[in-house]
Order: C-alpha cells, then sequence, then structure tokens
C-alpha cells in the first residue's frame, strides 16, 4: 500500500548570530545553510498496519508526513501509495487519506464545529447516508455530542484534538496520518481516543502512520516502529523484536506479610525500593530467571501477592537514542 524510497528533502533556512549589528547586516548580506531534513528514506506499509514513527525532535518526521500527505515536495525519491504519488495526484489522493497535526487546524476557528464537519462533507463530496453514519459513529465514539455546536476558540486543546480526529474521518479514509493525536488529552480522553484508532484499524481496516513521543500510544496502539535520527532510518521492527534487544530486565513487585529485615539480596537483582510489606527488584534475564527469583524470595519471605512487568518502551526507546547518538 505505501511505498517509500529514498527520499531526500533539504531546507535552505537563514542564519545570523545575535545583536542589533548583525541584525542590519542581515538586511544587506544574508547567510544561508542548509538544513538535510531527510536523507535517503526507505520503507514499506502493508495494508492495516499500525505503525509507530518516532524519533527525537528535528529527525525528520513531519516532513516525512507532509511528504506522503501531498503537502511537500522531495529532493529525490520515490512515493507510492495506493498507486497515487501525493504530490503529483494530490486531488485525487487525498480522498483516501485523512491527516492530524497536533499543532494544525483543519476546523474553522469562529465557527461551530458541526460547520466544519458540514464544509468537510462537501470539500470530499460524501453523500449524505453515508456522513450521517460517519458523524453518529464520531460522535457517540469520541464522546462529542456537547462539542458539535460550540465554536472551535471555545474548545480546550483536548476536545478540539478528539473533533480533528473525527474531522480527518468523516470521509472514510483508507489511510490515516497523526501527528501527536492524544497531546493534551486527560487520561480518559486518551484511552478513548486509543480504543477508537484500534477499532477503525480492525474493523475497517485503516492503516495507521502514528508520529508521537508519547510512548504509551506507541505501546497501545502500534504493532511496528520506525525509528529516525538526523534525517536517516535507523531502526524498523516490531515491539517484540525490541524488547528482546534491549529488554532483558523485568520489574517484580512482591507484596508479603510484615516480617523482620530479612536480607533480599540475590544473584542478578537490583532491589529498587523496599517497605515493611512491599519490595520492587530489577531482574535481569540474561542472568538469573523470574521463577528462581520468586522461589529464593519465598524462603526468606510469606509471599502474599507477584506481578511482573516488562522494561517499559520509554526505556528502550531511551537506549536506542543512545545507541545511535541522537
Amino acid at each position: 500500500m505505501i511505498s517509500v524510497s529514498g527520499l531526500s528533502k533539504s531546507f535552505r533556512v537563514a542564519k545570523r548570530a545575535s545583536g542589533i549589528g548583525q541584525a542590519l547586516k542581515a538586511l544587506v548580506v544574508r547567510e544561508y545553510k542548509t538544513v538535510q531534513a531527510l536523507n535517503g528514506i526507505t520503507f514499506r506499509i502493508r495494508p492495516g498496519e499500525i505503525v509507530g514513527y518516532i524519533g527525537p525532535n528535528g529527525a525528520g518526521k513531519s516532513t516525512t508526513i507532509k511528504i506522503m500527505s501531498g503537502i511537500l515536495v522531495p529532493d529525490e525519491g520515490e512515493c507510492s501509495i495506493m498507486g497515487y504519488t501525493p504530490w503529483k495526484d494530490r486531488v485525487a489522493y487525498v480522498r483516501h487519506i485523512g491527516v492530524v497535526f497536533g499543532q494544525r487546524s483543519q476546523l474553522w476557528w469562529d465557527v461551530p464545529v458541526i460547520d466544519s464537519f458540514e464544509l468537510l462533507r462537501d470539500i470530499y463530496k460524501v453523500p449524505e447516508r453515508a456522513y450521517r453514519d460517519s458523524l453518529d459513529l464520531l460522535v457517540e465514539s469520541l464522546d462529542l455530542r456537547s462539542l458539535v455546536h460550540m465554536p472551535v476558540r471555545q474548545l480546550s486543546l483536548g476536545q478540539r484534538m478528539r473533533c480533528e480526529i473525527a474531522a480527518s474521518l468523516l470521509h472514510g479514509p483508507d489511510i490515516l496520518f497523526l501527528d501527536e493525536p492524544t497531546i493534551g488529552l486527560d487520561a480518559v480522553s486518551k484511552i478513548a481516543v486509543r480504543r477508537f484508532i484500534k477499532t477503525i484499524n480492525e474493523q475497517k481496516g485503516v492503516t495507521v502512520i502514528l508520529t508521537t513521543h508519547d510512548m504509551n500510544d506507541i505501546e497501545a496502539l502500534a504493532n511496528r516502529i520506525i525509528m529516525i535520527g538526523n534525517g536517516s532510518l535507523l531502526v524498523d521492527g516490531t515491539l517484540n523484536e525490541l524488547r528482546a534487544r534491549f529488554g532483558s530486565r523485568k520489574t517484580v513487585t512482591v507484596d508479603y506479610r510484615e516480617t523482620a529485615d530479612a536480607p533480599l539480596e540475590l544473584d542478578g537483582v537490583q532491589l529498587l525500593s523496599r517497605s515493611a510489606t512491599r519490595a520492587v527488584l530489577l531482574v535481569d534475564m540474561e542472568r538469573t530467571k523470574i521463577s528462581g527469583v520468586i522461589s529464593e524470595l519465598s524462603e526468606k519471605v510469606d509471599i502474599v501477592d507477584v506481578s511482573i512487568e516488562a522494561q517499559p518502551i520509554e526505556d528502550i526507546v531511551v537506549k536506542l537514542y543512545e545507541e545511535y547518538r541522537i
């Protein structure tokens, strides 16, 4: 469905030192530098995938999304999506995609949300029956009933983001590009949005490309991660593959009956915290087994409950950043 090959994009930006003298000089002689946003990016995405497209600020994520959505033209490379070249076949192509940029709005600021929805229906020429069905589903799923008759300028950031997601899906796109979709949302709204994205992916087969700095979004939604840095593709794999590569540690929380201060020093285990009735340990799976740790602990304390958690995805991403020095 999506094939990207050798995409490169650079920007020419003005540079100037601080100070009034430098400002006056820049009026006469302006100096420029070239910033390489993308450098030969190549990947393929199959229909129905949810892909987390991640990287630090300035890595080139938004530039890639803008090229894939037809907003920017690359300097070099090819991009074929559903048989279209986005920047060449833009009018026909955009009917098949939905785009949400966390810092950009497709809703009109001073009119009620429903008026923006109606205008988008006319722009995309969505049949009335299909529009009503989509609108009812989106309003119910994203809890927009109390929002659609309010002017956009009166909405909070989180409320606006929910409306932006609805606006991007009114015409029933096959591909959804999401740039920081849960920015500004409270915990309940984040869960609702994640559940909704998962539902449209599973039930309607919508392909989702998600860029975000919230690794909880990635962990909850994505089955594959593409990471870029300094304009180059660094990692392309599943979450399980990344965990197998970096996630050799697990956190074990043990609840036990209050007891004397029995020593809990075990080989391959780091004691993170301890109270009278609970201990939290970090277990290195390469040095010891969880079952062995629990067995040794049961000889030292009277265990009531045990919970085991894999290494947070944030820790794995930080390790990737450190490995590639980005």
